[in-house]
C-alpha cells in the first residue's frame, strides 16, 4: 500500500491531471490538451523543484479539499487563487507562488480562483499517473489521459509515486494581470465575412458566455455577418481559432478542442494572449484587436521571455 497520498474530500467543479500536453497528434484527431495557462502550470513545477514538465493538478473557479497521509512535502499553488492549510485546530492561510510544507494529517481546501477560471497545485513529487501519447494530460471529452480519462472524484486517493526530500521554500512575486484587448491575426475564412461584419467584430464588445469549457469559449455580442457560406468543408483547427457558425456568435477553441472543424474562421488568438484570455471569467467583454504576423511572433517571443526570466527567478 502506497503511503504517500491524498485523499479527495471535495472533488471541486472541474479537477484534472494536466501536463504540457500531447504533441503532434492532430492527425489523428488528438487535440493537445495540456494546461490551460502554460505559464502559471510552468511556475507551479519551478517552486517545488519538478522538471518543469511534470504533472500538476488543474483546478477551475472552486478547487478541491484534499487530506494528506504521508511523510512531508511541499506543495504550491500558482493562479489566483484562495486557499487554506488546515493543521489540528489551527488554519494557515494560503498564499499563491509560496512554497508550503504539508505533514500527515493536514488538509488543504482549495476554497476558489478569485476573478478568474484556472489555478494550479503542484507537489514536491512524483503523482502515480498512467501516461497515454507520452502526456497524463486528461480530456474528459474524449476520456484520454490520467485518471481514465476523467474528472477527480470524491473519496478518491491520489497516489504518489516518489517524493522530493528537498522541502527549501520558495517564493515568487507575481501577480496576475487581466486582458480586454485580444490581439488576433486574420483567419483563413476572413472574406466570408462582410465589411460590416469585419468592422462590428474588431469595434465592438463581446461578452463571454457561461457556455464555455476547456474545449472553446463562447461570446455573445454584435452578430457576424457571412456573406459567402455558413459551412466549409471541414478543416484542421488550432488552439486560438476563432470560427463564427450560422448564428454569427463567435467560438474560441481552446486547449481541448476537435482537431476538425466546418465553421468558417475569422482569426487566431494570438499565443501570447492566450494564457491570459483562458483566465477570462464568465460575463467579462472582450474586444479584438488585428495584428500582423510578425508582430505576433515578436509578441510570442517576448512572452515566452518573460515567462522565462520568471522562472529563473525561482
Amino acid at each position: 500500500m502506497n503511503k504517500n497520498y491524498f485523499k479527495i474530500l471535495r472533488a471541486g467543479i472541474n479537477t484534472t491531471f494536466q501536463d504540457g500536453g500531447r504533441k503532434n497528434l492532430y492527425h489523428i484527431g488528438i487535440p493537445f490538451s495540456g494546461a490551460m495557462d502554460n505559464r502559471n502550470y510552468l511556475l507551479a513545477n519551478k517552486l517545488v523543484g519538478n522538471k518543469l514538465e511534470s504533472p500538476v493538478i488543474e483546478f477551475a473557479y472552486q478547487g478541491p479539499l484534499l487530506e494528506y497521509l504521508g511523510e512531508k512535502i511541499n506543495i504550491a499553488i500558482t493562479g489566483d487563487v484562495n486557499f487554506i492549510i488546515k493543521r489540528n485546530n489551527s488554519k494557515i492561510d494560503g498564499v499563491c507562488y509560496q512554497t508550503f510544507e504539508i505533514e500527515s494529517g493536514d488538509k488543504l481546501d482549495i476554497i476558489s480562483t478569485n476573478k478568474s477560471v484556472y489555478g494550479y497545485l503542484s507537489i514536491s513529487g512524483e503523482f502515480d499517473l498512467k501516461y497515454q501519447w507520452s502526456s497524463c494530460s486528461t480530456n474528459t471529452k474524449a476520456n484520454i489521459g490520467a485518471n481514465e480519462g476523467k474528472k477527480l472524484n470524491v473519496d478518491q486517493k491520489i497516489n504518489l509515486l516518489k517524493i522530493n526530500k528537498n522541502l527549501n521554500s520558495k517564493k515568487l512575486n507575481y501577480v496576475n494581470t487581466r486582458i480586454e484587448n485580444i490581439r488576433i491575426i486574420k483567419g483563413t475564412n476572413f472574406d466570408y465575412f462582410s465589411k460590416k461584419g469585419k468592422d462590428l467584430f474588431f469595434e465592438k464588445e463581446f461578452t463571454i458566455s457561461k457556455l464555455s469549457d476547456r474545449m472553446g469559449m463562447r461570446l455573445q455580442g454584435s452578430k457576424i455577418e457571412n456573406i459567402v457560406n455558413t459551412n466549409i468543408k471541414s478543416e484542421g483547427l488550432i488552439k486560438g481559432a476563432i470560427q463564427v457558425p450560422a448564428d454569427g456568435n463567435p467560438i474560441i477553441m481552446l486547449s481541448d478542442h476537435g482537431t476538425i472543424g466546418g465553421y468558417p474562421k475569422i482569426g487566431v488568438v494570438i499565443s501570447a494572449d492566450y494564457d491570459k484570455l483562458v483566465q477570462l471569467t464568465p460575463g467579462t467583454k472582450i474586444k479584438f484587436e488585428e495584428i500582423e504576423l510578425s508582430s505576433a511572433e515578436s509578441l510570442y517571443k517576448l512572452y515566452e521571455l518573460e515567462t522565462q526570466n520568471l522562472i529563473s527567478q525561482i
